[in-house]
Parts: structure tokens; sequence; C-alpha cells
């Protein structure tokens, strides 16, 4: 899966930073039929987790009714320099996991 992360690179002690990522992925419902009138396999991320140096900072059940490629955007307090891990999972069993460093000054 293709994925665009949005973190800053820097930030002061205590600042608030906004976090974005965009995930591209089909998110079919299973509720959808193609030209031959087939249903179309469900396949959506389920679970999305955020940590950073360890910590979870955010969990998210995803549905059905999520759109596809989601972009998702939430803020995190930067204490310590370090890192921040991303990771989801989709129907298929596949999961993924991305890291941006972020240095705290």
């Amino acid at each position: 899966m293709r994925v665009l992360l949005n973190v800053p690179k820097t930030a002061k002690k205590g600042e608030a930073v906004e976090i974005k990522i965009l995930i591209s992925h089909p998110m079919e419902s299973g509720q959808r039929r193609d030209e031959m009138g087939q249903v179309v396999p469900r396949m959506v991320i389920h679970d999305f987790v955020c940590t950073y140096n360890g910590a979870e900072v955010i969990r998210l059940a995803l549905f059905p009714a999520i759109a596809a490629n989601p972009f998702l955007a939430f803020s995190a307090r930067a204490e310590d320099s370090g890192a921040f891990t991303f990771t989801w999972a989709d129907d298929s069993g596949a999961s993924q996991t991305e890291t941006a460093l972020i240095v705290v000054e």
C-alpha cells in the first residue's frame, strides 16, 4: 500500500503537532457489485494504531463506511525526540508499518 505521511520533522517540547496520513487502499464494503453482477468482496482496513516512542497515541477501528484511500488526521504532544509508528491491518490479513521521526528541541 502506498502511504503519504505528514509529521513535522521538529517541534518544541510540549507542543501539539498535527499528524496526517493518507493510505492508498480500496476499502471495498462488500456491498457493491462488479460489471458481471458479482459481489465485490469486502476489503477494508479494520485496525489502525499510532504509537509515539512505544506509547499508544491513537487506536482506531475502521468500518466499511470509510471511503477508499482513508485520510486520517490527529494531534499528539511532542515531549521527546523519537519515532511515531503507524501500523494497520486489513481483511486480507495484510498489515503494514510506517515510521516517522521527530526531533524535539
